[in-house]
């Protein structure tokens, strides 16, 4: 069942009724900017259903946003001033460098991941990404992870969060954890949360307990993006404190907040399209790695998410970014695919590029990598002739060089 077919069978909540009467009124009067309490008690709880009930989570510690791009800017004026730095590794969300640097004077810092190990988090990119800032005279205040990974699609391991948790404690700094894509994961290994580590690991109550901070949205996990529903939680009262404060330049509306207060309070609803949800996203991944094996591209290996991180870098005329741009626009203006070039996600290396699967029709997809195929055969064709003619240029070469050196020695007889 969607969400729309909810509310056709839940007209009350469509129509603002409670108990049959209409509470139009009541809504449309202003509200406190900490949230409706049935709405944010709904949404904890959803979180940790999300999380397999691993963790729970006190709907006083959530400020709700207008969406994850409202709550990453709050978490940024709240945690950095104009000219600090937050680390973030490669390759990221293009939307990251409007979210946290345009209106709050942050800076970002690349921390280095490469294909050599799966774009993984590693001890020495941290230290290396740490030492970049402090070369440009920036403050580091914290490191910011996606996990699932918009645009790669996997998941951090336990060992990656512990590895985190342990740099940010060292550095007195902060982390924050994008988390919008957790109940999106549709293989092995399953989503692991920060806040179970945290758990897990004893830090409850100490100093990193409070520099742990969550964001998260329905966006993805519901496919409900123009609804403009997102959250931070924070163990920090002060962060609380001032995010709240600031929540109220980007408002959930208390109609959105009353309708879904009753859509995610219906537990047999959400258990039902988180489960279908995966299992049609399992579906249409396999779809797209199947399809683009069978033409000769390979996809990094991922478990979550609604996109493929797909490496196309020997269709590259050369191993440069100037390369993939071209690459990029033949596929966008020949093969009429829009997918995003590795070099707008801030990837180090060239010919990577992020494919989004959800939001077409199987027909649509399949389309779409029959595009692709022919694109790559009048490629490998195309690549057959010029190696060809310059097979020939060769051998023409070689016998008029053979007929010189023939006729020469011919002469000095």
């Amino acid at each position: 069942m969607s969400c729309e077919s909810w509310l056709t069978q839940n007209p009350d909540a469509a129509a603002f009724k409670r108990n049959g009467d209409s509470i139009f009124r009541e809504l449309a009067l202003f509200q406190d900017y900490h949230g409706l309490p049935a709405f944010k008690d709904a949404l904890v709880q959803f979180m940790s259903e999300i999380r397999g009930n691993k963790v729970s989570f006190d709907s006083n510690k959530l400020v709700l946003t207008a969406g994850a791009t409202s709550a990453n800017e709050t978490l940024m004026f709240c945690l950095a001033d104009p000219g600090d730095a937050f680390l973030l590794p490669t390759p990221y969300y293009p939307g990251f460098d409007r979210d946290l640097k345009w209106r709050t004077g942050a800076e970002i810092v690349p921390i280095q991941c490469t294909s050599s190990n799966g774009f993984r988090i590693t001890e020495s990119a941290l230290e290396e990404a740490y030492k970049e800032a402090e070369r440009r005279n920036l403050r580091v205040k914290g490191v910011l992870v996606t996990n699932p990974s918009n645009p790669l699609g996997t998941t951090l391991t336990k060992k990656e969060l512990q590895l985190l948790l342990t740099f940010v404690s060292t550095k007195q700094i902060h982390l924050i954890s994008d988390e919008i894509y957790s109940g999106t994961v549709f293989n092995s290994p399953k989503f692991v949360s920060v806040m179970e580590v945290l758990i897990e690991n004893k830090y409850m109550y100490t100093e990193i307990w409070d520099r742990v901070h969550i964001v998260y949205s329905l966006s993805k996990d519901l496919g409900l993006p123009g609804f403009r529903v997102g959250a931070i939680y924070s163990n920090d009262d002060m962060v609380v404190s001032a995010a709240t404060k600031m929540s109220s330049f980007g408002l959930i509306s208390s109609q959105t907040q009353y309708l879904l207060s009753a859509l995610l309070s219906d537990k047999k609803f959400t258990k039902n399209y988180v489960s279908e949800n995966q299992k049609r996203l399992k579906k249409r991944h396999e779809m797209l790695v199947r399809g683009l094996k069978k033409i000769g591209i390979r996809c990094l290996e991922s478990n979550a998410g609604l996109f493929c991180w797909v490496d196309m870098r020997h269709l590259l005329s050369s191993n440069t970014f100037d390369g993939e741009m071209e690459l990029w626009k033949k596929i966008v203006y020949e093969v009429g695919l829009n997918i995003s070039p590795g070099s707008s996600c801030h990837c180090t290396e060239p010919g990577w590029f992020r494919a989004c699967f959800a939001n077409m029709s199987e027909d649509t997809l399949n389309i779409a990598i029959q595009r692709l195929k022919a694109f790559v055969d009048s490629t490998d064709n195309k690549d057959d002739i010029q190696n060809q003619q310059h097979s020939n240029k060769k051998k023409s070469f070689s016998k008029w060089v053979f007929r010189l050196s023939f006729n020469e020695r011919q002469r000095e007889r």
